[in-house]
């Protein structure tokens, strides 16, 4: 039953994505997560405790985020595949499909591209600043680029291949409780002193998840983009991230460039070795041609699942 609630999700993401009014209304489910992460941080994370104390605290947070999310969702999902059959499993892609974000990527990076062909610099750091981390402000048109196809490529793991692996794997239990970790991850997973014994777990788990889809989601570029596999195999270990590097070489040999290099994060740059042998000099286009590597990647993983539902 698994394989229809994930096409289902899928198509209802690619569709609508989740759209803006009803974000405006009842936010986002990670929201939830994220509030429970935060009061979990301001109560435990204290600089007093000590490291072993603030680090067993971070692994109560991450028992305590699998027991919301994967509970409710197998609570949920039990109860509507057992009492509104037979059309109990269109409720259970209806409850998964926020936990995808192809539609949302997409939507995200395109104006990047756009804000750069129209010569507006202001306005495609400000774009780019939305979905990356590093410092944006003094980015110039490569760098912006470079930025925003990184972060296509990851959160292509993040927000696409991942949650449908565990979407297949464990159902709706095992997509929210991935996606619980993941925004706990990105909140409290650094390696800055303030969470590094807190964030520990966090951290430690969502590499553990994102191991599979991370190597499944570099394959899925490289066949998409029918090449960059020399890249993929010589540079995914040059990012800090034993994952995001899978999808990012991927990306960099497809598309001919080299991606990351020297970063700057509030205001400290980073040395950052490159990934990928081609240009450094990424432009509007080479943001569009990652959108529609993108895209057929997406397609490929929609193959992948209807075969497995085939199989089954």
């Amino acid at each position: 039953m698994a394989e229809p609630i994930a096409l289902t999700a899928l198509a209802l993401d690619a569709a609508i994505g989740w759209p803006g009014a009803l974000y405006r209304r009842i936010g986002h489910p990670v929201g939830l997560f994220a509030r429970v992460i935060g009061a979990c941080e301001t109560l435990w994370n204290r600089p007093e405790r000590s490291d072993a104390i603030r680090r067993a605290l971070g692994v109560a947070t991450i028992l305590l985020l699998i027991l919301i999310a994967g509970g409710t969702g197998w609570i949920a999902q039990h109860l509507l595949l057992a009492y509104l059959s037979p059309w109990g499993w269109l409720a259970v892609a209806l409850l998964a499909w926020p936990a995808l974000a192809q539609r949302s990527l997409f939507d995200h990076v395109r104006p990047v591209a756009k804000a750069l062909q129209a010569g507006d610099l202001p306005a495609a750091r400000e774009a780019v600043g939305m979905i990356v981390g590093r410092d944006t402000a003094s980015l110039d048109e490569p760098g912006i680029a470079r930025a925003a196809i990184e972060s296509l490529a990851e959160s292509f793991c993040d927000g696409v291949v991942a949650p449908l692996f565990w979407l297949l794997l464990l159902g709706l239990p095992g997509v929210w409780a991935y996606k619980a970790i993941n925004t706990a991850d990105s909140m409290i997973g650094h390696r800055e002193p303030r969470w590094r014994a807190f964030g520990w777990a966090a951290a430690r788990t969502d590499d553990l998840l994102n191991l599979l889809p991370a190597r499944l989601s570099g394959l899925l570029l490289c066949l998409a983009g029918a090449g960059g596999w020399r890249t993929l195999w010589r540079d995914h270990g040059n990012h800090a991230s034993p994952n995001a590097g899978w999808p990012e070489a991927a990306m960099a040999g497809a598309l001919g460039l080299r991606l990351v290099g020297p970063i700057a994060y509030d205001g400290v740059m980073h040395a950052k070795p490159w990934i990928g042998e081609g240009r450094t000099d990424a432009n509007a286009g080479d943001i569009a041609r990652a959108l529609r590597l993108y895209v057929r990647a997406c397609l490929l993983l929609w193959g992948i699942a209807g075969a497995v539902a085939w199989v089954r």
